[in-house]
């Protein structure tokens, strides 16, 4: 039986900037979190580097405000498959934060911190080297409360639960320690083009 173009439709092809697995959300930006969402006073909200370091380090919302601006342009990949392309976040890189703490050589973990309690864990190798922000805006306007702010872990290249909201800090360690979702079965890393969701991916 002949079919014609119009009634099977033109072939769509996939966006290369999407992991496997994901979809495209285009207007949407999903709102996903574990905990309840808080209300933070940036006059009294702080960020702090501690653990494996040489000087623990503490900034306020203004002192963090005034380090060198930092900004991502690119995607993030959600977990539960959406994905948003074309982003733009503005904050601190996370290199700028740890070289006023000076990590020890010993240190090859961080425990990212929020005010809420939630934890999540990473490699500092994913953390380092311009992979990282902590960021206060998106899209050019402040971060709403509901995406995580004022102030959110920014970890793009790995799913989003390890770009943690209301961030409060980065302890570092000399193991791997899991945080709240790898608790619960969650993967450890969380490579998006590696489709790591769960433990044993």
């Amino acid at each position: 039986m002949a079919v014609t173009r119009g009634f099977v439709g033109k072939r769509r092809t996939r966006d290369p900037r999407l992991p496997p697995g994901q979809y495209d959300a285009r207007d949407e930006w999903p709102v996903l979190h574990a905990e309840a969402t808080p209300r933070l006073d940036t006059a009294r909200w702080t960020f702090t580097i501690s653990g494996l370091v040489e000087q623990e380090t503490t900034w306020t919302w203004d002192e963090l405000r005034a380090l060198p601006r930092s900004r991502y342009e690119g995607d993030i990949h959600c977990v539960t498959t959406w994905s948003k392309l074309g982003m733009t976040f503005e904050g601190v890189s996370v290199d700028t934060l740890l070289d006023a703490a000076r990590p020890l050589p010993s240190a090859t973990h961080v425990l990212a911190t929020s005010h809420t309690g939630y934890t999540t864990n990473l490699p500092l190798a994913d953390v380092t080297g311009g992979k990282a922000w902590v960021v206060w805006e998106a899209q050019g306007h402040p971060l709403t409360v509901e995406h995580g702010g004022p102030a959110r872990l920014l970890v793009p290249h790995l799913y989003f639960w390890k770009s943690a909201k209301w961030v409060s800090g980065l302890r570092l360690l000399d193991h791997d320690e899991p945080g709240f979702w790898e608790r619960n079965g969650y993967h450890d890393r969380g490579d998006p083009w590696l489709e790591q969701r769960y433990q044993g991916d």
